[in-house]
């Protein structure tokens, strides 16, 4: 039979499996979108910026461990993607994004709408391909898939010049709709190219030796004062079960990273919360007593480890990654290995001791006791706000965050007890992140309530995704802590800057409440509640989509706060350790 290229793509995205596409349509994927016009298995969102329809697909990557995908035109319909494509590509979030080109005979002559979207997100993208026959979309797009999502996830650009999508060929209806066939093709493919293979095929494929294991082993059961950091491998590897079991069985307390949070129930007393920059007092003090670091999924990140010269200075440390890459970079190991975090933790476990560590659990009880995170006596201080919401949801609820203060006390204070009920921008730390990622989670997990925490800074980065948000009534709630600043900024230019204020209070701030009824969504503004917390439980319970804007003081400080380039016990807002 006859096919367009798009209309192949579209027949390929379907044979994947993709029920949403994030999108915004323009002059150079047009035929795509004729293409979708006919299809009964994809809905199409249409986004308001083409960077929260790149975060609409993330949240659908994050919370299903699928490739999300997005469509932009091109030119600053890809320009406007590149932000949503770094932040999944420092993440290791499984992304597909597709843009229109201009076509194959007009590349390089600086056509209207042309930009080099090849070029552009070569750093930024896990691979990318730029389509130059319609006949590649056979191989291309489960190709793209498959790099997605085996070994370390990432994103995937495909960008597609406008003569492929309209190019008519023949093509064979059972391939288009026979995944397996084409799956052997691509095996065929990778087999005989080995030039592409450390693209394609990144299986890693670990021997997981007996011999290293027994050692690695060995290592955990004589330690005194072991501690787990689990990073976001854990999550992305739906590792979580297997986690707890060694930890439960060894009795080794478990610190997580940013991106781990949510892997270790919040209240288990192996949980000893986030370490790095905002981490708990304790939670860095006990790091830097530690004799043995298992790092399991985990890049040693410098908001997490402080200076790292300084960082576990008494500890042997064991890094177990998928990533090659990862290993020895940043971190020297006495003991490593390169394996899917699941399998290695399978594969050690019947090898692990079980052990009470009388010693070091009482030590690290004193220690939680001795220096926790500091307290405050306001009812709506975001210290006291985030955990009564999470005890007024079901611990399945997923929360998004935008990036700033809000972002830290979230990551302090939310019983976070679930694994992927935590979905933040970690590595590239992006404000605009939290609504749009909320609507594609919502999308994804229809049953699932989701709260997105913003800041009156984070939120307008992509406030006009409440049309988004009130176009499919989704059970979402946008709370907003208001402050008046670029509270993240304003903190550093105190502690860091002699107090030199500039640019980060803003000179007037928008009535959120408004906005939000303008879109079509209800909203309350907790400045005129005069029982704000009984009123915000009666919300939380309210189906669908809601904005409450809740004010807290200026000055407020996301306390303790690792200062950049010091060791992670020199912490501002803590008691020094003396013990």
């Amino acid at each position: 039979m006859k096919y367009s290229g798009a209309e192949i793509l579209i027949k390929l995205l379907e044979n994947q499996g993709v029920e949403y596409i994030a999108g915004i349509p323009g002059g150079f994927n047009l035929p795509i979108y004729d293409a979708l016009y006919e299809s009964k298995k994809i809905k199409h969102i249409l986004a308001r910026h083409e960077q929260g329809a790149g975060f609409i697909a993330q949240g659908i990557s994050r919370t299903t461990n699928k490739p999300g995908v997005c469509f932009a035109t091109s030119g600053p319909g890809t320009t406007n993607l590149l932000t949503a494509i770094a932040d999944a590509k420092l993440d290791s979030i499984p992304l597909i994004a597709i843009t229109g080109q201009v076509s194959l005979s007009a590349i390089g002559t600086d056509a209207f709408q042309e930009v080099d979207a090849y070029g552009l997100t070569i750093p930024i993208t896990k691979h990318n391909f730029l389509v130059r026959d319609p006949y590649d979309l056979l191989t291309i797009i489960p190709e793209a898939f498959k790099i997605a999502s085996e070994g370390r996830p990432g994103p995937v650009l495909i960008d597609i010049p406008k003569n492929i999508q309209t190019s008519i060929i023949e093509c064979d209806e059972y391939f288009l709709s026979n995944s397996s066939k084409q799956e052997n093709i691509i095996d065929s493919i990778i087999s005989n190219d080995t030039k592409n293979t450390s693209h394609i095929k990144e299986k890693i494929k670990t021997s997981l030796k007996k011999s290293t294991l027994l050692c690695i082993a060995e290592l955990i059961n004589d330690s005194r004062r072991p501690i787990i950091y689990a990073g976001g491998g854990i999550i992305n590897g739906d590792s979580s079960k297997e986690l707890y079991a060694l930890a439960k069985k060894n009795n080794i307390p478990v610190s997580l990273s940013l991106m781990a949070l949510g892997a270790i129930p919040h209240d288990d007393t192996l949980n000893l919360g986030m370490l790095g920059m905002h981490g708990a007092p304790y939670t860095n003090y006990l790091l830097n007593e530690a004799d043995l670091i298992l790092a399991l999924g985990t890049r040693f990140d410098d908001r997490a480890t402080g200076d790292i010269n300084t960082f576990c200075p008494n500890a042997q440390i064991i890094h177990i990654d998928i990533d090659p890459s990862e290993i020895n970079k940043i971190k020297n190991s006495n003991l490593s290995m390169v394996a899917n975090v699941k399998d290695f933790l399978i594969e050690i476990l019947p090898y692990i001791d079980e052990r009470k560590r009388k010693h070091w659990t009482q030590r690290i009880a004193c220690f939680r006791e001795k220096y926790p995170l500091p307290s405050y006596g306001q009812q709506l201080h975001p210290a006291n706000i985030i955990p009564f919401i999470g005890s007024k949801v079901d611990s399945s609820t997923i929360v998004t965050t935008d990036v700033g203060e809000h972002q830290m006390w979230v990551a302090q204070r939310y019983p976070f007890n679930t694994p992927k009920t935590l979905l933040t921008s970690g590595g590239l730390g992006t404000m605009g992140f939290g609504l749009p990622v909320a609507i594609g989670a919502a999308l994804a997990n229809k049953n699932t309530p989701v709260i997105c925490f913003s800041g009156d800074g984070s939120i307008l980065m992509n406030i006009q995704e409440l049309a988004t948000l009130a176009d499919f009534n989704l059970n979402v709630k946008v709370i907003i802590l208001s402050n008046h600043h670029l509270g993240l900024v304003r903190q550093q230019q105190e502690l860091f800057f002699s107090g030199h204020y500039i640019a980060s209070k803003f000179i007037s701030n928008p009535n959120f409440k408004i906005i939000a009824e303008g879109f079509g969504i209800s909203s309350i503004d907790f400045s005129f509640e005069e029982n704000p917390l009984e009123k915000l439980e009666e919300v939380l319970n309210i189906p669908g989509p809601y904005l409450i804007n809740i004010p807290i003081g200026e000055c407020e400080k996301i306390l303790p706060m690792v200062a950049p380039g010091k060791s992670n016990i020199e912490m501002i807002g803590s008691e020094e350790f003396n013990d």
